[in-house]
């Protein structure tokens, strides 16, 4: 009797998601720090945040943002701007913007295929210096994968590679495309991979390559990965040939921690560790430079989604809520980041409000007010 009594004891200390309440004494425990966060003088000021919405689903996505911004009370403002993939430039005060607040929130920008129409999302990681790109591939707790223990980060050069843009036709019916490596680009991206492995207390670095085929282009990139590994010894460093590491990521993802890439490579990678671990409606990420960074959906594929998904209103919020709770640990307001997060991980491991592309009928409007009744 006392054991069946213990173990109801249990499940009422814990709700629906397997989650101790944090109502409880235990609850109220585990959910403060063992030590606390301290902000220096004015760090709780409101800080400006330049939105862009973009295309597509871009609108309903940011504005379930703004919703949970506002029922947590965070300390964040936004300056909005409209800026459509269709343009042939960003405007000019959309950059300003960025360049004077330092972080800019974005919905997906749609990209013309062919046509020589340059990519916005391009122009921004130029102008801005983006050179990194992180997306974080990851197991939610009651979303059901093929893979578990999937937890990868994938960092991406941004800047140069397939994406330089540089682009001839020789001669009628031929067209020259030149993929640019640089020492310079390759180093730094090698340099943000390992100091994040290490401040994240993350073990395996992966480069991924092509050097077997481009012996001189990835061959300097693996070059620049070799000699900023040999800087942190406690970090374990391994490479991989790019087709192979497709076949192992659909195999064995478990095995990958953080993967550093060129440009292309990155973002197919991306793509697919988060169609694994998920679904790109779920993965957050976000590109970062010395001085700026930009949250966004972390992988591309479906971040401007269709006209059905937008007339129904019925895009997944959940990338673009999560990659704004990133956003709140850059703007060093950690304790709003946990509740957010949180609140977005009960909310799916409860499993009652999901949008088509997790296997429900919900729309956006529901999901947010459900991640907003679980924040604490």
């Amino acid at each position: 009797m006392a054991r069946r009594t213990r173990s109801l004891l249990r499940h009422l200390f814990r709700d629906a998601e397997g989650i101790v309440s944090p109502r409880s004494p235990r609850g109220r425990a585990e959910a403060r720090r063992f030590v606390t966060y301290m902000p220096r003088p004015g760090d709780g000021a409101p800080r400006p945040v330049t939105l862009i919405p973009g295309d597509g689903i871009g609108p309903l996505v940011t504005g379930a943002v703004q919703q949970v911004m506002e029922a947590m009370h965070a300390p964040v403002y936004f300056e909005t701007y409209e800026v459509h993939g269709d343009m042939t430039t960003v405007p000019a005060e959309v950059i300003e913007s960025i360049r004077r607040n330092k972080v800019c929130l974005k919905g997906g920008l749609r990209t013309p295929v062919g046509g020589g129409v340059s990519s916005l999302n391009m122009q921004l990681r130029r102008e801005l210096d983006l050179y990194a790109s992180l997306v974080h591939c990851f197991n939610l707790q009651g979303l059901p994968t093929r893979h578990e223990n999937v937890d990868i980060v994938v960092i991406r050069e941004n800047t140069e590679g397939e994406y330089s843009g540089l682009e001839h036709e020789v001669v009628p019916g031929v067209v020259e495309s030149l993929k640019v490596i640089t020492k310079f680009c390759s180093e730094r991206i090698a340099k943000y991979a390992f100091e994040y492995a290490y401040l994240n207390n993350r073990k395996t670095v992966t480069a991924v390559h092509k050097a077997n085929i481009m012996k001189l282009a990835d061959g300097l990139f693996l070059e620049s990965c070799r000699e900023v590994a040999k800087k942190y010894p406690g970090i374990k460093y391994n490479e991989i040939i790019v087709d192979n590491c497709c076949m192992q990521l659909v195999s064995k993802p478990e095995q990958f921690d953080v993967m550093v890439t060129p440009n292309l490579y990155g973002n197919l990678v991306a793509n697919t560790a988060a169609g694994i671990a998920g679904g790109t409606g779920v993965m957050p990420g976000g590109n970062v430079g010395q001085d700026h960074a930009v949250f966004e959906q972390g992988a591309s594929a479906g971040n401007v989604g269709n006209e059905k998904i937008v007339e129904q209103k019925k895009a997944n919020p959940v990338a673009l809520l999560l990659s704004s709770a990133m956003m709140l640990r850059h703007l060093q307001f950690p304790s709003f980041a946990d509740r957010l997060e949180t609140a977005v991980k009960r909310v799916i491991a409860e499993g009652k409000y999901r949008t088509k592309d997790l296997g429900g009928s919900s729309t956006t409007q529901e999901v947010v007010d459900a991640v907003i009744a679980k924040l604490d």
